[in-house]
């Protein structure tokens, strides 16, 4: 097939992964990226679902697709991803212009959908949404970077959080054998990559439904992060994201002991009210994250925590929420995600009664950011004067300046000539609540 492709991906990082797939997916089928959709022949969305903002965002580039297929019916606009999972065919009705769908799980029928989509004729759009036994994160992808790589660990997951939609649309928690990880790394060192991000929608439940004898919860996975820092070549290993019901000893050791893994743990909380939680089916107290919390700090002093948390919940009182602020206070974040509660359909949370109005949860938001913010900017300004490891990714945004990160995935952006996928030493000079700013030593 020859022409040109315009994708557009929202979502997390798994969703970043998948958007690298996509791309070595039509490039093998003879399809060239541009930039601007009304230059392509072919327009693919690459959606989220777990925010109804995500759902917002959508909605408008569609509309840009709707303009131009109408403008020329040849072009073919097809939707991947999270939300034609969730809504299967009910997709097709609600975007009739779209040519052809699949799910996550799916990502390798891509070729297929293509060529289904130009013959398909008058039967109606084609669409794949079993949750089969192909899991897509040994699909080859193309990198942004060369020297940075995302790898996908495991696909799934079995918590049900009333809030989420993502077992829905992802499947239940499945992992990758070790050894097939383990060869998949060694040709990403070959190929150039000093720094793997390992990923999973509860990575640390790596290994829990292989068929061996269960281990402590975070074993396997602290297991497979030893194996992996034994690689020669490979300098940094990051993982995300961490459920911290399975934040075990073993993995806390293996980010204070192992050279190549990085300082730093997103440890998503969410609340910190025990009945929020229990709503929420997070499986924790607030006592116990706040026990993993200092675990991890006593066991690795530079170590940065970040998290994601939610304001107004169903049924989150006045009080639920200034015991969030509390947690946030003692926990002492390094960076934060913060939400405003989107009920997703189909989701156990979104029958709950007492929803919080959104005014109120958008004022509860608002604290949390304030307060997060003023916590990332004393982290930040504790690394003034001192020396830290930065790997150089480019240019910064303005092309003034070079720009990296650090150990503790803090944005680093630093005077002097650097080159992309460096380790350079960088004295620190500046801070904010979003990066660093420093100059080569």
């Amino acid at each position: 097939m020859q022409g040109r492709y315009y994708l557009r991906s929202f979502g997390c990082q798994m969703n970043d992964h998948d958007a690298e797939r996509i791309r070595a997916l039509l490039e093998a089928e003879g399809l060239e990226q541009v930039d601007a959709p009304d230059a392509a022949d072919v327009l693919v969305y690459n959606t989220c679902t777990v925010r109804r903002s995500a759902d917002e965002r959508l909605a408008g580039h569609l509309g840009t697709a709707a303009r131009l297929k109408r403008s020329d019916p040849s072009r073919l606009v097809l939707v991947t991803g999270c939300l034609p999972q969730a809504e299967q065919t009910d997709l097709f009705t609600r975007f009739p212009f779209v040519d052809g769908a699949l799910g996550p799980q799916n990502l390798y029928r891509l070729p297929e959908l293509l060529r289904a989509t130009a013959r398909r004729a008058d039967q109606g759009p084609p669409g794949y949404f079993d949750d089969g036994p192909v899991l897509s994160g040994g699909l080859t992808g193309r990198r942004e970077r060369p020297f940075q790589a995302w790898l996908q660990v495991m696909s799934g997951c079995t918590n049900f959080c009333t809030y989420c939609i993502v077992p829905y649309v992802r499947g239940p928690e499945r992992s990758r054998p070790p050894a097939e990880l383990v060869a998949a790394a060694e040709a990403l060192v070959a190929d150039g990559v000093r720094e793997i991000t390992l990923l999973g929608q509860n990575v640390n439940a790596y290994g829990l439904d292989l068929e061996t004898d269960r281990a402590a919860p975070g074993a396997r996975f602290a297991e497979l992060l030893q194996q992996l820092d034994a690689l020669p070549g490979l300098d940094r290993i990051r993982f995300m994201t961490s459920h911290p019901k399975d934040l075990g000893d073993d993995l806390i050791a293996a980010v204070a002991t192992l050279p190549s893994v990085c300082e730093h743990v997103h440890l998503p909380v969410q609340a910190g009210s025990d009945a929020v939680l229990r709503a929420m089916r997070r499986g924790y107290t607030a006592a116990q994250y706040l026990e993993r919390v200092h675990a991890l700090r006593e066991a690795v002093p530079e170590v940065s925590i970040t998290t994601d948390l939610i304001a107004g919940f169903p049924g989150e009182t006045d009080r639920d929420f200034e015991n969030t602020l509390d947690l946030v206070r003692e926990a002492a974040f390094d960076g934060a995600f913060t939400f405003v509660y989107s009920a997703r359909p189909g989701t156990q949370a979104a029958r709950l009664p007492d929803q919080v109005p959104l005014e109120l949860r958008r004022e509860r938001v608002e604290r949390l950011i304030e307060l997060t913010q003023q916590q990332a900017l004393d982290a930040h300004r504790a690394w003034v004067g001192r020396r830290v490891e930065v790997l150089v990714e480019g240019r910064s945004r303005d092309g003034a300046l070079y720009r990296g990160r650090t150990r503790q995935n803090v944005t680093v952006n630093l005077d002097g000539d650097a080159d992309a996928g460096a380790i350079v030493t960088v004295e620190v000079t500046a801070a904010t609540s979003t990066t660093l700013r420093g100059t080569t030593v």
